[in-house]
């Protein structure tokens, strides 16, 4: 009789070629008989690596490549260098294969792209300079091989869909990591329907329970949403047939979280929002034809049904940042609902959701095709001015991630795309650093504006410039490009060696006055006797006249040598303090349960979210004020737990009611006689809850009041928001 494990492994055998099968069936349109040979050749030296590992969920390893690799052919529309290099992407990091061995079986490209990868771990590590630095070599892959970052979006993308067998902690540290950068990178490469999937799943492990409400009320409301889908699209699809036009229509529903973000920005309920879904018309023309053919399709759309002009976008004849084109109209609908109609050719769909994996594809006949150069070139700006702190240089890639871009004109009617928020200052260096650093003001629509001034889409703008002008310190806090502050900190830093260059020669004269030698050992000691740490800072300082080099004569001299000056530095506790919790603390195993004391250790409830019992909470040590305790949907949160991830603690709360702690809930509706009675009669009368403040404005027949008050626990606070909930008037409950 066989052995029951030799007859799982045989399965287990089976679907794994199935799986394999599965990636050839993806990349069909991709490969031809050599490529198939190197992908199975790929496929077994993986295969044969991996043999002995297994995931955290105990299915085998060999499954995560072969995933990643699909994802970079069906959903990326990559290559067979890209399937390959997917399949190898962890065997140099985890086995005993060499990058040589891969240049040997596949050549230079593959073993260029692995080692990029490897180079760039995981970044859920507990270290946080490795994983601002590793955060650092993924974008410094961008200005190299584009594919390194597409692989390592895949792989990001097939982690983030089996969070399930994950730790819960380990499961927010990575979505927390997600959203900080793989999200809006995945924005700006174009990759649209990724970037959509990682901030579902982001938000479904976040807010599990509204993301479960929402869903639940797609899922009841599919059917009828289909049913008015069928019957708006019909007489256009009527249309088209008749037109001979080659067209397909695909209706797309709105994602989880951006429904809930509308919810909150618009104040309204899940059956007010009118664009839960959109219809999208991709018709199949030649290069040449696009814009006229989408115009037509528009003139049809519009010929059925009434357009709002105010919600008219064309991304046509001006694409986004990120290559994005398409026509977007809102139309009314028969029933007197707005219907939401995107309008673009096959071409466009593609690059919309793969980004500029579909870009390379059609380059050359393209006329967009220096959007994302550009936007390259501007990362290499960036990475040649970039200062060694690995997480300034993080926070500034990300200010042009997620932006939305303004369209400004130069005087000869050149157009430049800028991120919204962007100010004169920021359009004279998107020209040239030149101009940037002798800009004084502009012309702004021929008005004379300051450099401060925030420029608007379609604005015509002419810089004025002056050779006496010299870039400042303040200019940094008007701009809203990083390419600005690169260059702006890059100018400051020259000017700052300039002058600590007159610095440096004023203290080498008054140490030959004071017949003191001129090293190192004498310099370290009078930057220590006047506080100001490092020499740059300190000659600076000297050439500004900031420092009274005539105090240099209390030092003690001997053989031309400054004795030792010993000076307590009133910094180095507030650090010990820090690395004493982290040294004495366990942040994988060590849980604080509030209520009771932490190892000798102080915490606090941080104000920032002011987290209650029942709240889903974690611990963060700070650097000067001991442990706060964060809820894990805080602001403040995703920052956290993706850049200081060795400073997270779990935390939880005790069984039994501790005491009362301080919320606040904002509460709108329609303004009538006696509602803010009624509110306070809940509050008193009915849960005998603490009040610490109440404050209410009316506006048009609409009110909004903001509460303060006292209570123990979410239990406690959610029956009071379903108690307001169903006071007539009352429209929306929601906590801050």
């Amino acid at each position: 009789m066989a052995d029951i494990s030799e007859i799982d492994l045989e399965q287990e055998r089976k679907e794994i070629l199935n799986a394999y099968k599965g990636l050839l069936r993806a990349s069909r349109n991709y490969r031809d008989r050599e490529d198939t040979k190197i992908i199975r050749k790929a496929f077994d030296i993986a295969m044969e690596a991996h043999s002995d590992m297994r995931r955290k969920s105990g299915e085998p390893y060999i499954y995560h490549p072969i995933s990643v690799a699909r994802i970079c052919c069906e959903e990326m529309g990559l290559g067979t260098t890209s399937i390959v290099a997917a399949l190898l992407h962890d065997t140099v990091e985890d086995t005993h294969i060499t990058l040589n061995d891969i240049e040997e079986q596949f050549g230079v490209k593959v073993r260029d792209i692995i080692d990029g990868l490897t180079k760039i771990p995981e970044v859920f590590d507990d270290n946080i300079s490795l994983q601002a630095e590793n955060f650092r070599k993924l974008i410094l892959t961008i200005s190299d091989d584009l594919r390194v970052t597409f692989i390592k979006m895949a792989d990001r993308l097939h982690n983030m869909r089996t969070l399930e067998s994950m730790r819960p902690d380990k499961r927010l540290k990575i979505c927390s990591e997600t959203e900080f950068l793989y999200a809006p990178l995945a924005h700006r490469l174009g990759f649209n329907s990724i970037k959509t999937e990682f901030e579902d799943i982001i938000f479904k492990y976040k807010e599990p329970v509204i993301y479960q409400q929402i869903e639940q009320k797609l899922e009841k409301t599919k059917e009828v949403r289909n049913r008015f889908i069928r019957h708006f699209t019909n007489p256009i699809r009527i249309r088209l047939e008749n037109e001979n036009i080659d067209f397909s229509i695909k209706a797309r529903t709105k994602s989880i979280p951006s429904i809930f973000k509308k919810i909150q920005n618009k104040h309204v309920t899940f059956d007010e929002i009118y664009d839960i879904f959109a219809i999208r018309i991709i018709v199949d023309v030649p290069i040449e034809d696009e814009k006229p053919a989408c115009w037509k399709i528009y003139s049809i759309v519009t010929d059925f049904y009434q357009p709002n002009p105010d919600r008219l976008r064309d991304w046509i004849s001006i694409p986004k940042a990120n290559g994005y084109e398409s026509l977007h109209t809102t139309v009314m609908s028969p029933s007197g609902k707005w219907v939401e109609v995107q309008i673009r050719t096959k071409r466009m769909d593609e690059v919309a959701e793969m980004g500029y994996a579909a870009h390379w594809k059609y380059k050359e006949n393209s006329p967009q095709d220096n959007t994302f150069d550009r936007w390259v070139g501007e990362v290499r700006d960036l990475l040649e001015n970039s200062e060694s702190n690995a997480l300034d240089f993080i926070d500034e890639f990300k200010l042009n991630l997620f932006s939305d871009e303004i369209f400004i004109f130069t005087p000869t009617g050149d157009l430049r795309v800028l991120p919204k928020g962007s100010t004169t200052l920021d359009f004279a260096f998107d020209i040239h650093t030149d101009i940037g650093l002798s800009c004084i003001g502009a012309k702004v629509n021929g008005k004379l504006m300051p450099l401060s001034h925030e420029l608007q889409s379609g604005d015509q703008v002419d810089i004025i410039r002056s050779k006496q002008q010299k870039p400042k310190e303040d200019w940094l806090k008007f701009v809203a490009t990083a390419r600005a502050k690169a260059k702006i900190k890059a100018a400051l830093k020259e000017e700052l060696k300039a002058i600590a260059s007159d610095g440096k020669e004023i203290l080498q004269r008054k140490l030959r006055q004071v017949k003191v030698d001129w090293t190192s050992e004498n310099i370290q000691i009078l930057e220590k006797f006047y506080g100001v740490p490092g020499a740059t800072d300190f000659y600076y300082q000297i050439a500004k006249g900031k420092i009274d080099l005539s105090k240099i004569r209390q030092l003690e001299i001997e053989n031309h040598h400054f004795l030792p000056y010993k000076k307590s530095a009133p910094k180095e506790h507030q650090k010990t303090l820090m690395q004493d919790i982290i040294t004495q603390v366990d942040s994988k195993k060590d849980t604080i349960i509030i209520g009771e004391d932490f190892k000798e250790f102080e915490y606090k409830l941080a104000n920032c979210c002011s987290p209650i019992p029942g709240d889903e909470v974690f611990g963060f040590i700070t650097a000067t004020d001991g442990i706060k305790i964060h809820r894990t949907n805080c602001p403040n949160a995703t920052q956290l737990m993706s850049n200081y991830a060795y400073r997270i603690l779990k935390a939880t709360w005790q069984s039994s009611r501790v005491k009362e702690r301080l919320t606040a809930l904002v509460i709108s509706g329609i303004d009538d006689i006696g509602i803010v009675n009624n509110i306070t009669k809940v509050i008193t009368e009915v849960h005998g809850v603490n009040m610490k403040s109440i404050s209410f404005e009316t506006e048009d027949g609409l009110f909004t009041g903001k509460i303060e008050l006292y209570v123990f626990d979410t239990e406690q606070l959610e029956s009071l928001i379903l108690k307001f909930e169903q006071i007539e008037g009352v429209r929306q409950v929601t906590r801050i």
